[in-house]
């Protein structure tokens, strides 16, 4: 008669390889400001933890002095390389040391180490060691001291990763915002402003909406000049340059509205019919969404080779390492790069 197995011996036969999460890079940002404590909020996060790996890339130095300010749990683990990281952990950089800044004030140093763990993020986005980045914010003015020759995030990536084209998608539930141009002054918005870039920052935007949503996008162009220009009468950047956009846009199969007056653009109604706004400028976008959605927005960079999602709220140095942050805008980040890669 042949052998009876016992249900537990099962010790000779295949077994199905498990599947490993996706590990997401996660910058510490800024160490003078609220990045730190939200980055030690998520290595708590045990619904994140179930979906990925999150590894932190910042200061082991910086998060255990905000862990002790903030009265938040201390780190578990640190590793030294990507390959050690099989749950929430720690990737110790070493870019700067607590006797170089103080919490709460811009820093040429605090300036270099933001910009630090981005770069190594951006390698390891590059070589598949990880699959995403997810960003904490950088202060604008501390990379200036530091003559880091970018104004924020979305330019870094795009230059480090040698995009093509790039573009800045704010995203929530409420609204949801693509950039024809970002950090940029207003006297200088609408020299910018080509049909190529509207062109742009409107497929972008659409391809990423079909991505996250698995449907066709309608989309609201926003004019520049009040009243969208009234036929020329307050400015002809809409008849030039936005308007031959939304023709060529059509043209190619999107579904457009626009050029529609930006102070109407996001009433209630406009908001529920519309997937997506193509915005002119920084403000256009960002005061409604922030006004409507700030703990929950994400903001994305389009046109990389890599995925990269970010918080959208800055540095807080006001509240900096007195345990006030909210990491909420970080977990939706890392929840909406997850469905991106």
């Amino acid at each position: 008669m042949g052998k009876v197995e016992r249900e537990d011996d099962r010790s000779h036969l295949a077994t199905e390889p498990e599947m490993s999460l996706p590990k997401i890079a996660v910058t510490m940002g800024d160490p003078a400001g609220v990045g730190p404590e939200v980055c030690l909020h998520l290595l708590q996060n045990k619904e994140i933890a179930g979906q990925c790996v999150p590894i932190i890339f910042g200061d082991r130095a910086v998060l255990e002095q905000t862990a002790e300010q903030c009265g938040l749990p201390q780190p578990k683990k640190y590793i030294s390389g990507l390959a050690e990281a099989d749950g929430s952990c720690v990737l110790d950089i070493g870019a700067i040391g607590l006797d170089q800044f103080k919490i709460g004030t811009v820093n040429a140093a605090t300036g270099r180490a933001g910009y630090a763990y981005v770069e190594n993020a951006i390698n390891a986005a590059l070589s598949g060691q990880v699959a995403a980045v997810t960003t904490a914010p950088l202060n604008k003015e501390a990379l200036h001291a530091a003559e880091i020759p970018y104004p924020g995030h979305t330019e870094i990536f795009a230059s480090l990763t040698h995009a093509q084209r790039s573009c800045m998608l704010q995203y929530s539930s409420e609204v949801r915002c693509v950039f024809a141009t970002t950090h940029l002054p207003y006297a200088e918005v609408p020299a910018a402003l080509t049909q190529e870039r509207i062109l742009d920052t409107l497929e972008l935007g659409a391809q990423a909406m079909r991505r996250i949503r698995k449907s066709e996008p309608q989309i609201g162009v926003l004019g520049l000049n009040p009243h969208a220009g009234e036929h020329g009468l307050f400015g002809k950047e809409e008849e030039t340059v936005i308007a031959p956009a939304i023709e060529a846009a059509r043209e190619n199969g999107f579904e457009v509205e626009g050029p529609i007056p930006p102070d109407t653009a996001f009433l209630p109604t406009k908001r529920r019919e519309t997937d997506l706004f193509v915005c002119m400028y920084h403000d256009q976008g960002h005061i409604p969404l922030k006004a409507l959605c700030f703990d929950e927005a994400v903001n994305i960079t389009l046109g990389l080779p890599i995925v990269r999602t970010s918080v959208d709220h800055g540095t807080a140095l006001d509240i900096a390492g007195q345990g006030k942050a909210n990491p909420n805008s970080l977990y939706e980040a890392i929840k909406l790069a997850l469905k991106l890669i």
